[in-house]
C-alpha cells in the first residue's frame, strides 16, 4: 500500500507539472473549444525487415486515410531498432511500395524531409537515452539481470500468443528506488507497473481496462545488449513528432496500455489509438513477412495499384466490393465507424 502510495502522489506531480506546462507551450488552444480544430497527425511505422505484405498495407491505407479525410498530415518513420535484422533495402522497398500503391507522406522516411528528424530509430539512441535518465530519476525503473529463459522457466506462456508475465524477481524491495545500475553485471532495465488498471479508448474497439501487472509485469525499456525497447522508443518518438492519431494491428492492443502508462509517467499527452483487425489466411494465421504469396513483391505481378487498394478497402468495409480505385477516391468514403470491430479478418489467398 505504502508503495503504491507513493507512485500515485509521484504521478499526480507529474500532471500538475504538464497541464502547467501546457498553459504555455498551447496558447492558442484557448481559442479551441473542442478537439475538432486540431491539425491529426498520423503516422506508419514500419519495421524494414523483409517485404511488406498485405495486411501491412492495410494498416497504412487506413491511417493515411484517416488523416488525410481530415486534411491531416502523414509521418513516416523507419522503426529499424533491430540491428540483425533490419536492412535499409528494406526501407527502400517499403518507400517503393507505399509510392506505388499511391500513399504519400508530408515528413519523415530515409530523406528525413520535416522538422523532428532523424526518423530512423536506429539514430535517435542519444535522444531515448535522455528520457530514459527523467524515468530512472523518478525510482521507478531498475537493473534486471533476468533472462527470457529465467523467466520462462518460472511460469507457463500467458494466453495463447506465447506471453509471458515478469514476475519482478529483480525489483527493489522499496519503491522508489534509486540504486545505482550494476557496473559489471549484464542487465536490462525494467520499469516497474502498478497493480491498477490504465485506462483508454480505442476508435474501433471502444473502452479498454487494462492491469499491466496482471498482463506483462514490469517491462523492458532497454535491453540487456544495449538496443532500445519498442515501447520507450514509439512514446519518445510519437510525442516529439507530434503525432496525435496511431493507427496499427490489433495485436498491439496491449502495447496501448503500456505506452498510455509511459506517457503519463513522463508527463505527457498520449495520441489517440485506432487498432485495426489483422488480415489473416485461410487458416486464421495472421500475415507475416514470411507469406510469399501476399508479399508485395508478389502482389504487384498480379494486381495494379487501384486492384489492392480497391481489396484493402472492401476488407475494411470501406467499399461493399472490391473495386479498383486509388487511395485519393477513398478519401470521401472513409469513416471510422465502417471499419469492424473483429480481431481478425480471414481471407483466401487463392482468390487475391
Amino acid at each position: 500500500m505504502v508503495l503504491m502510495q507513493r507512485y500515485k502522489n509521484y504521478v499526480t506531480r507529474l500532471q500538475k507539472l504538464a497541464k502547467f506546462a501546457c498553459q504555455f507551450n498551447n496558447m492558442d488552444s484557448k481559442s479551441c473549444k473542442n478537439k475538432s480544430c486540431v491539425t491529426p497527425v498520423g503516422r506508419y511505422a514500419p519495421s524494414p525487415t523483409g517485404r511488406m505484405h498485405l495486411g501491412n498495407l492495410f494498416s497504412a491505407l487506413l491511417s493515411w486515410l484517416s488523416v488525410r479525410s481530415r486534411n491531416g498530415r502523414w509521418v513516416l518513420r523507419i522503426e529499424d531498432l533491430d540491428p540483425q535484422r533490419s536492412k535499409e533495402e528494406y526501407a527502400k522497398l517499403i518507400e517503393d511500395d507505399l509510392h506505388w500503391l499511391g500513399l504519400d507522406w508530408d515528413e519523415g522516411g530515409l530523406s528525413d524531409r520535416g522538422p523532428h528528424g532523424p526518423y530512423r530509430q536506429s539514430l535517435r539512441g542519444d535522444i531515448y537515452r535522455i528520457y530514459l535518465d527523467k524515468i530512472r530519476a523518478t525510482g521507478y525503473s531498475y537493473p534486471c539481470t533476468c533472462t527470457r529463459a529465467d523467466i520462462i522457466a518460472t511460469q507457463a506462456p500467458h494466453q495463447s500468443d506465447g506471453r509471458i508475465i515478469y514476475g519482478g524477481h529483480c525489483r527493489p524491495t522499496s519503491l522508489p528506488s534509486f540504486l545505482p545500475e550494476h557496473p559489471t553485471a549484464r542487465h536490462s532495465t525494467r520499469l516497474y507497473v502498478p497493480d491498477e488498471e490504465i485506462l483508454f479508448t480505442d476508435t474501433v474497439y471502444g473502452n479498454q481496462r487494462v492491469n499491466l501487472t496482471h498482463e506483462c509485469g514490469d517491462f523492458i525499456l532497454q535491453r540487456a545488449d544495449g538496443a532500445w525497447a519498442y515501447q520507450l522508443a514509439v512514446v519518445v518518438d510519437d510525442a516529439l513528432m507530434g503525432i496525435n492519431e496511431v493507427v496499427r494491428g490489433s495485436d498491439l492492443l496491449l502495447s496501448a496500455a503500456q505506452q498510455t502508462y509511459l506517457y503519463r509517467l513522463l508527463g505527457l499527452t498520449p495520441p489517440a489509438y485506432a487498432h485495426v483487425p489483422l488480415i489473416c489466411n485461410s487458416d486464421g494465421v495472421r500475415l507475416s513477412k514470411r507469406d510469399r504469396s501476399l508479399s508485395m513483391d508478389e502482389l504487384r505481378k498480379r494486381h495494379t495499384p487501384q486492384e489492392i487498394t480497391g481489396i484493402l478497402a472492401h476488407l475494411s468495409g470501406i467499399l461493399p466490393s472490391p473495386a479498383p480505385c486509388t487511395p485519393h477516391e477513398l478519401i470521401t468514403e472513409f469513416a471510422w465507424n465502417k471499419i469492424p470491430p473483429k480481431k481478425e479478418i480471414p481471407i483466401d489467398q487463392t482468390s487475391i
